[in-house]
């Protein structure tokens, strides 16, 4: 697993691990396989609810794309004060270096109020590319 990345605001804390999934990549094809890890967890008084997310992928060769969706992983879960909800994904990229950040949208329960958590921004890299 790569480095962990965190982020806390609106008392959401956001944590990040990625790998590279070299069983799944074909590098001669121009195909790396990375897959990350997120861990939410509500540190905040109030139950939250993740409505959607915003990913900005970047490839090292200057690629850019974007991806909005309802929820993550086809959940929109819940999470009472102290609940932590963990989900595993994947990004393919034509190069074996990229990064990605976002952020996703909560809404508090009790009164409906819709704020952004940013996601940290993490690296994608193949193990040897950085030596």
């Amino acid at each position: 697993m790569g480095k962990q990345e965190t982020n806390l605001a609106h008392g959401i804390k956001i944590s990040v691990k990625t790998k590279y999934s070299e069983e799944n990549s074909i590098p001669e094809q121009n195909h790396f396989l990375f897959t990350y890890q997120i861990e939410i967890e509500n540190t905040s008084e109030f139950t939250v609810q993740l409505l959607s997310r915003h990913w900005e992928i970047f490839d090292s060769i200057n690629k850019h794309s974007a991806v909005d969706g309802q929820g993550v992983v086809g959940e929109q879960p819940i999470l009472d004060p102290g609940e932590i909800f963990e989900y595993v994904s994947a990004c393919s990229l034509e190069t074996g270096l990229g990064k990605m950040s976002g952020r996703y949208t909560f809404e508090r329960k009790i009164d409906n109020q819709r704020f952004n958590v940013n996601i940290p921004e993490f690296l994608l890299s193949v193990p040897y590319i950085l030596n």
